[in-house]
């Protein structure tokens, strides 16, 4: 094979969907990974015979309703890619067994708000319309390219049509918390409840500024698109894009890990990999941390200070079961739903987000029950389910127990003792729930934050999320304050992944942003 014009480092959803795009636009690509596998997050495997299940990540909301999809979409369905959702995408479970749905429908959705507090339901309508009619302004913010002319023109249109003052307003609104949506839009705790954990999936908590945007973005797009998962697996994505690479000539290459980016005169002029081979390519596509970057593979001197005030977020927790029989809640309709949280409700995820951010398991984590099977029954032999859970409120190290019961290591490092002991403590909720749960369970695995950093060396901590989503590392800010576009300061070299803009999730912004900037 001739040399590359365009190397990139990884083979995430980002890296993944840079090179399908570069190589259907002629370019000649290759992509280059450490694992043996590739998919970065993106992977499945065998839980027991005929079992299919998604360790990492496993919703494609963001990408159903993404710009890559418009591009890659029609690709992918030639390749088999099909995405499976019921019509219940999420709902909440409460202790006290109270449960809500939330459906593709929006009248369903008011009927239901309006049964825990009149009023909500035509509340809901109205926040969710608000949100609609700033989306094309929102959106775009969201996901374009913070320093291009579209941006900019976008900018300019909506400052003509709303005036300084009322685009100023926009903006200030949606700065507002997740609390402080929740609790000026709807009197219900149960119709609260449904929004809080939500927050979390976007790497913030229910205090912090835009969470309570993200909420409305994630309810709006919930509702268009329900929360799909792949048909037969997560990997069914990554060897997708795979073949749109390769039927375009460019490769994957896995077990090959990058010990050097190679730059000469200011220029990135290829790759240098940890057994010595040498690829040169005209221009290089790094999807990794900015630790991995700047620290190791094209060490920056003067980012030294950038790196060190950099932040990762809270770690994440998953636990993964095979039931025989279908799961039987103890509270009605929620056999179909995709994403059931089951949690105390909005203050019982500011507590257990509290309690991780300061290093301590939590009393009470927000679970987060994903049933995969419901929507994609050709995942287990016929009779038995898979259930994907994931807490997102769990301590990169762990300083202690907020409930006083599980006995911590003294380094902080997470052991297997310590996953099994914080899983049985998610299990005994669950199971609360649940009819006859424990005599059903065929098989049970946890993956603790250093697992999943074991699966993915961009998950520091067990941080999915590429970095803390907070405001000052986020939009035109991410990963550092003087960031432009996805530009490193040497010619040719690209950042692109979860700790670039537009930041984590399963939409491939980062990878399409920077392959319409090479011309895809």
């Amino acid at each position: 094979m001739s040399a590359p014009e365009i190397a990139i480092i990884g083979s995430g959803i980002n890296a993944l969907t840079a090179g399908a795009m570069l190589a259907k636009s002629g370019k000649r690509v290759a992509l280059f990974e450490r694992e043996a596998v590739a998919g970065g997050c993106m992977r499945s495997e065998t839980l027991a015979e005929g079992v299919t299940y998604d360790p990492l990540a496993t919703t494609f909301v963001l990408w159903v309703t993404g710009a890559a999809h418009a591009v890659l979409g029609a690709d992918l369905a030639r390749h088999g890619v099909e995405f499976c959702a019921t019509d219940t995408p999420t709902g909440v479970l409460l202790p006290d067994g109270r449960a809500l749905t939330y459906k593709m429908d929006r009248a369903a959705n008011v009927a239901a708000f309006d049964a825990g507090h009149p009023g909500d339901g035509g509340q809901l309508a109205a926040d969710l319309d608000a949100f609609a009619a700033d989306a094309d302004l929102l959106f775009g913010l969201m996901g374009g390219d913070p320093w291009s002319k579209s941006t900019a023109k976008l900018l300019a249109k909506e400052t003509w049509k709303r005036k300084p003052r009322g685009l100023a307003t926009t903006m200030g609104g949606a700065l507002q918390s997740m609390r402080g949506w929740l609790e000026t839009s709807f009197e219900s705790d149960l119709n609260r409840a449904l929004w809080a954990p939500w927050c979390l999936h976007a790497g913030l908590g229910p205090e912090a500024s835009f969470s309570g945007q993200m909420g409305q973005v994630i309810g709006f797009a919930l509702e268009v698109a329900g929360a799909p998962v792949v048909k037969g697996g997560t990997a069914n994505m990554v060897r997708g894009l795979i073949a749109i690479i390769e039927e375009n000539g460019g490769t994957v290459r896995t077990n090959a890990e990058i010990s050097e980016i190679t730059i000469s005169g200011g220029r990135a002029t290829g790759l240098k990999l940890a057994g010595g081979e040498q690829v040169k390519a005209g221009k290089v596509l790094a999807s990794v941390t900015p630790n991995q970057l700047y620290g190791k593979l094209a060490p920056a001197p003067e980012r030294k200070d950038d790196l060190r005030k950099y932040r990762y977020g809270k770690g994440n927790f998953q636990l993964h079961y095979l039931l025989n029989g279908p799961v039987k809640w103890k509270s009605d309709g929620l056999g179909e739903v995709q994403l059931l949280h089951i949690t105390p409700g909005l203050d019982g995820v500011s507590k257990a987000g509290n309690e991780a951010e300061r290093g301590l398991l939590p009393e009470v984590p927000t679970i987060c029950v994903g049933q995969p099977t419901a929507a994609d029954p050709s995942r287990a032999p016929e009779g038995q389910s898979v259930l994907w859970l994931q807490m997102p409120e769990a301590p990169r190290f762990v300083k202690g127990d907020a409930k006083g019961e599980i006995e911590v290591p003294e380094d902080g490092q997470w052991t297997e003792t310590l996953r099994e002991a914080y899983a049985d403590r998610i299990e005994d909720i669950l199971a609360a729930h649940i009819d006859g749960f424990r005599e059903n369970v065929v098989t049970r695995r946890a993956i603790s934050p250093a697992d999943l950093e074991g699966y993915n060396m961009n998950l520091v901590g067990g941080d999915p999320y590429g970095g803390a989503c907070s405001l000052e590392q986020f939009f035109l800010w991410r990963p550092f304050a003087d960031t432009n576009r996805h530009d490193t300061g040497i010619k040719g070299l690209y950042h692109i992944g979860a700790s670039t803009h537009p930041g984590p999730g399963l939409s491939g912004g980062s990878g399409f942003l920077t392959a319409k900037e090479l011309g895809a």
